[in-house]
């Protein structure tokens, strides 16, 4: 059996009217979407489910409680969660807001199935970005931590742009000394050169 993209995709719906929540499971279930359901905010915050890979749709209309509040409670508690929005009112301060406080995206209600799966999409090739990210920012920390207190120093003066013979002069060495100092360095960051070393700290960054 071939395993599709969405397939290891997971949307959660959180709005308090049932019929949408079933309207919306349908559409997402047809596009092979594994989907999860909450009728209340405490009910999503609280759920450990929402540590898999996927996105979050938010309805900001929620009885007793804004939208905005919980997508708020959400980009705190689950900030690598890509989170759309749906509003009847989608003005010009409710999107600001809402984008502000962390949303991905904003559709006004009701949106076409199309828009929704697009937005979906979007979404979830975000979260796998950010994922891929947090991988390679992981991989490039470990190999940091590899380097001696004294390297670390080095290091740091290196990827701000200072040559040999300013770190020298700065840490009151020899260039040799810091050019052998270098040399470690990119040995234990598995880096070519200077230039691959700076591109790998950017592109964790």
């Amino acid at each position: 059996m071939i395993v599709t993209e969405t397939q290891n995709s997971t949307v959660f719906v959180l709005d308090d009217e049932p019929a949408v929540r079933d309207s919306l499971r349908e559409l997402l279930e047809s596009e092979h979407y594994q989907v999860h359901t909450f009728g209340s905010p405490n009910e999503f915050l609280q759920s450990p489910d929402t540590r898999q890979h996927g996105c979050l749709i938010l309805d900001l209309k929620m009885p007793g409680i804004h939208g905005l509040e919980v997508l708020r409670a959400v980009m705190c508690q689950k900030p690598s969660l890509p989170t759309i929005v749906l509003t009847a009112f989608a003005e010009v301060p409710a999107v600001v807001s809402a984008m502000k406080a962390g949303a991905v995206n904003l559709l006004e209600k009701p949106c076409s199935h199309d828009q929704l799966l697009a937005a979906v999409r979007d979404a979830i090739a975000q979260s796998e970005q950010d994922c891929e990210q947090q991988t390679s920012s992981d991989e490039v920390q470990a190999k940091i931590n590899r380097l001696s207190l004294r390297e670390r120093e080095i290091f740091q003066q290196l990827i701000s742009g200072m040559n040999v013979k300013q770190i020298a002069l700065n840490s009151g060495t020899s260039p040799n000394t810091v050019r052998n100092q270098r040399s470690s360095i990119l040995e234990k960051m598995e880096a070519d050169s200077l230039a691959q070393l700076v591109r790998m700290v950017l592109e964790a960054s």
